[in-house]
């Protein structure tokens, strides 16, 4: 369990971070995640100066449901961004980027996992480590930059949403052939479910935006904001325990309630509690990263993000391109599509349960640390693409524009 006195270390931790990126003026997500590895066991942990130990961050229970909320949050503001109309509107564009985007990214993943470790199994999980794009940090790079209301969006949200629902199939299919489930009946209820939740909240979205509007019709904020925090997390949970992603739920959830009238009040209600939650999430991928593990697998990372990187960035172009957006906007949306994080780890973790059984216990423990590492490298490369993106779209206008 955490202590208070640790609980109050990580946030005076992340508001240091939040002061040192605004004086840098650099994105403050790398920060976060830097400053989750300096305070994690494996580093401040091992140090003691006059007999008293440095004082650490454990990934206890408080801060891995702090960061679940992190990225509940975010997807949930995501959803309120892109409510259903607009959805349905984009939706044959929505699937040709998306299409483009997992046929390029899957398959240059499947190849790289041959190449790396040598095994179908590693290979399938390397490629879901490679083709999905981190959801709730480029959510939160596109609010901090200005992004949100810009024409690049679209696309960049469009195929995230695609991405989503894809990784919630893929997530529940890796996780069955990891655990050393053979039995296709079974498999097959597994997706069945997973995907009878998502088409059920689909259901919910466009069909319940009167009973949504309901629940918060108070004159409260305090009920507004208890109301909305209520229902998103519940449903939250409760995908989760079906074995679909949380953050998929969260999205539509957030998607319900931007069908009703209180959209810009939940936005600035809940907007601190989002960045509370999202900072402790970046925190905890940085206290999940032991340097040492990932130093010892720093080539197998260097070779991925090689390759990973140009994929993301054509296949985002294209995707940009089938929007109907310019060369320079179009190089927006693959540079942006370049960080990978949450939906990364969590396939690393689900490695870690084939450890012995599906996967050699060596083989498991060196994809967790290559998905960490690959995670960090990615977080920090994307982040800082996405911030100078500039010379980087003059350049590529210039090439293909003349």
């Amino acid at each position: 369990m955490a202590n208070l006195l640790e609980v109050g270390v990580m946030f005076a931790a992340i508001a240091a971070a939040g002061v040192l990126s605004t004086r840098l003026d650099k994105s403050v997500i790398p920060f976060y995640i830097v400053v989750g590895m300096v305070l994690s066991p494996s580093v401040a942990g091992q140090f003691s100066v006059g007999g008293y130990a440095l004082p650490s961050v454990e990934s206890t229970e408080f801060v891995e449901i702090g960061a679940e909320l992190g990225i509940v949050f975010l997807l949930f503001f995501l959803g309120l961004e892109f409510n259903p109309s607009r959805l349905v509107e984009s939706r044959d564009r929505i699937v040709r980027a998306g299409v483009i985007d997992f046929v390029v990214n899957f398959t240059a993943g499947l190849l790289l996992g041959f190449v790396l470790f040598g095994d179908p199994l590693a290979a399938l999980l390397v490629a879901g480590i490679v083709y999905i794009s981190s959801s709730a940090i480029i959510t939160k790079s596109l609010i901090d930059l200005g992004w949100i209301a810009n024409d690049e969006a679209d696309p960049l949200l469009g195929t995230l949403v695609f991405e989503d629902l894809v990784i919630a199939v893929y997530l529940t299919i890796a996780a069955a052939l990891v655990a050393g489930g053979n039995d296709p009946v079974e498999t097959a209820t597994s997706v069945g479910v997973a995907v009878g939740f998502i088409l059920a909240l689909v259901l919910v979205v466009y069909l319940g935006t009167a009973w949504f509007e309901r629940a918060l019709a108070t004159t409260s904020r305090e009920f507004t904001v208890l109301r909305a925090i209520g229902i998103t997390v519940l449903v939250a949970g409760a995908a989760l325990a079906l074995g679909v992603s949380e953050a998929v739920a969260a999205f539509f959830v957030g998607m319900a309630f931007a069908s009703t009238s209180h959209v810009h009040d939940l936005a600035e209600l809940l907007e601190p509690i989002r960045d509370t939650f999202a900072a402790v999430f970046f925190f905890w991928i940085g206290v999940e990263t032991d340097p040492a593990l990932v130093a010892g697998v720093a080539g197998l990372v260097a070779v991925a993000a090689v390759v990973s990187v140009p994929t993301k960035a054509v296949s985002g172009y294209l995707g940009g391109r089938v929007y109907g957006l310019s060369i320079r906007r179009s190089t927006r949306v693959g540079l942006g599509m370049v960080t990978r994080g949450e939906f990364s780890l969590i396939i690393a973790a689900v490695a870690l349960t084939g450890a012995g059984g599906s996967l050699s216990a060596a083989m498991a423990g060196e994809l967790y640390s290559f998905a960490v590492g690959y995670v960090l490298v990615m977080s920090i490369l994307g982040t800082l693409l996405m911030q100078y993106s500039e010379p980087i779209e003059t350049a590529v206008e210039s090439r293909l524009g003349g």
